[in-house]
């Protein structure tokens, strides 16, 4: 078994839209080592979320391999496929809409063990569901209420707590942090950062917002139209990019201080002058505002 907990060659997913083939994921290849948490960043439709679903099986891809602790997950199926899946869990972008609201915390952090261990005691199961409950910073009396007693960010952390439940090796979350608020976007990263180093935990973490993806990850893919244009360390893509749309990225990403962000807002303006002056596409043209948030 190598140190890459998660392998993925030349994956490539194709939807056909009316009588034309879209190609989503174009030839993508990456691993994630274990322990580590990698960076997923691009504009929306650059293909990030489709990648994340095919990793996790669940849309199949078109070709390529995905292997997790070198077993081919494309191949996977019955009792391994629910093994794998059990191993891998997502945390979705939307606390609202992710968590079903006639269910108590208790049934939606219980459900997956019960799930995958059917014959786990019950004391057991309402033993663990408390200590996730405590992991991920909610309180006791948290387990009886239903998802509309709580705000954003505290369903997130049901989201999280619910799977953490099956004790996956790899979590893929997909923007977790995008429809919270900036102050509780803060907390939320900072409790996917002691899980990982708690829990050891390896993280495939999607976002369009580079300045969290700084905060959190290892290693950074920059992803453009489905394929990755630039992948390495956090160091490496914020000091030295190499492909122009990682810099254009980077440029968008706000600055704390103002007479810098007035600096760097210059130095756009002319680079898109002087690439209009030479009859050349400006600078970040493919970068809608979304990605510059």
């Amino acid at each position: 078994m190598t140190d890459n907990i998660l392998e993925v060659e030349n994956l490539t997913r194709e939807f056909v839209s009316h009588g034309q083939t879209v190609v989503a994921v174009d030839d993508v290849s990456f691993t994630v080592a274990r322990g580590e948490a990698l960076g997923l960043v691009g504009e929306s439709g650059s293909g990030k979320s489709t990648t994340a679903r095919c990793v996790l099986r669940l849309i199949e891809p078109t070709s390529g391999t995905v292997r997790m602790n070198d077993q081919d997950v494309t191949r996977l199926r019955g009792r391994e496929l629910r093994r794998f899946r059990a191993n891998a869990q997502l945390v979705f972008q939307d606390p609202y809409s992710s968590l079903d609201p006639r269910m108590k915390v208790s049934e939606i952090i219980a459900e997956g063990i019960r799930i995958h261990r059917p014959r786990e005691k019950e004391s057991v199961v309402r033993d663990e569901v408390a200590e996730l409950l405590d992991i991920v910073g909610l309180r006791p009396d948290h387990l009886d209420r239903k998802p509309l007693a709580f705000s954003g960010g505290e369903r997130q952390r049901i989201g999280i707590a619910r799977a953490l439940a099956v004790k996956p090796q790899l979590l893929v979350c997909d923007e977790p942090v995008a429809s919270l608020d900036v102050s509780i976007q803060a907390q939320i990263l900072n409790l996917f950062q002691d899980l990982k180093s708690r829990l050891g935990l390896t993280l495939l973490y999607i976002a369009h917002d580079l300045a969290t993806v700084r905060h959190l990850c290892d290693r950074v893919a920059v992803m453009e139209q489905g394929a990755i244009r630039e992948i390495g360390t956090r160091e490496q893509l914020y000091t030295n990019p190499q492909h122009p749309y990682t810099q254009a990225l980077i440029a968008a990403v706000p600055e704390p201080d103002p007479r810098e962000e007035r600096r760097k807002l210059t130095a756009r303006r002319a680079a898109t002058a002087a690439a209009l002056a030479a009859g050349a596409p400006a600078p970040g043209t493919n970068q809608p505002e979304a990605v510059a948030r």
